[in-house]
């Protein structure tokens, strides 16, 4: 089967070991990248073309391929008959800390790219958050990556604080302003859109606390733009 499994990591990560070997579910054919920044969107097109074979999965080193999704990618391209198809959606199951599959506010399905044809592929915006670009059809699988997310409270405001000043960056760039209001309606925005429209409340606890970081993650970003307008 012509596939490769391109992993996203970074080097010192302690959750490669189980990343590859949930990969082999599906290929001996794996290659390790390592982004250069933050954030792996700024490497993945040169993982994409680093690629011999007709097919790529994309897999961050939090994510797990499961036997029943390795299984379905075998079976789909072992009988497509539509060579048009230039990428597959896979839904993707978000694990709370290692505890809790969100599946309200906005955290599942979750669709994401990451089963591509490679002849389809055009390239990928290096840009945080951005998707890749693609030729031709698309389709959806049905069986789920599994997402270790958020291991605990320090880590995800580390994380928070490295993205949003990302994000803030595009924003000053745009010539996007923030100012109080601003800041009160993202807050309350995000989180009605978690908790109450995404229903998140749901999830209990833990889908609670994620819905309130969220809107908590919004207003960091638009309090760094702030910042970065007022040094002007």
């Amino acid at each position: 089967m012509s596939i490769t499994v391109v992993i996203f990591t970074p080097k010192d990560d302690e959750n490669i070991k189980d990343c590859i070997k949930s990969a082999q579910l599906l290929t001996q054919n794996i290659i390790l990248v390592f982004p250069t920044s933050t954030f792996v969107e700024t490497v993945r097109e040169s993982g994409i073309k680093q690629v011999k074979t007709d097919w790529v999965l994309i897999l961050d080193a939090d994510e797990r391929l499961t036997e029943e999704l390795a299984k379905e990618i075998k079976e789909i391209l072992r009988f497509a008959q539509d060579d048009r198809v230039g990428y597959y959606k896979i839904p993707r199951k978000n694990i709370f800390a290692g505890v809790k599959w969100l599946k309200h506010g906005g955290w599942w399905p979750d669709y994401q790219i990451r089963l591509i044809n490679r002849k389809y592929f055009i390239g990928w915006p290096k840009r945080i958050h951005s998707t890749p670009q693609i030729k031709g059809n698309y389709g959806y699988l049905k069986n789920p990556l599994i997402h270790y997310f958020h291991g605990d409270l320090n880590k995800m405001v580390e994380k928070t604080i490295v993205f949003e000043d990302i994000e803030s960056d595009l924003l000053y760039k745009a010539g996007k302003t923030a100012n109080t209001p601003i800041f009160f309606r993202k807050y309350f925005a995000e989180l009605y859109r978690r908790m109450f429209k995404g229903l998140g409340f749901l999830d209990g606890t833990i889908g609670i606390i994620e819905s309130i970081y969220q809107a908590f993650s919004k207003t960091i970003t638009y309090l760094f733009l702030y910042e970065k307008n007022r040094s002007l």
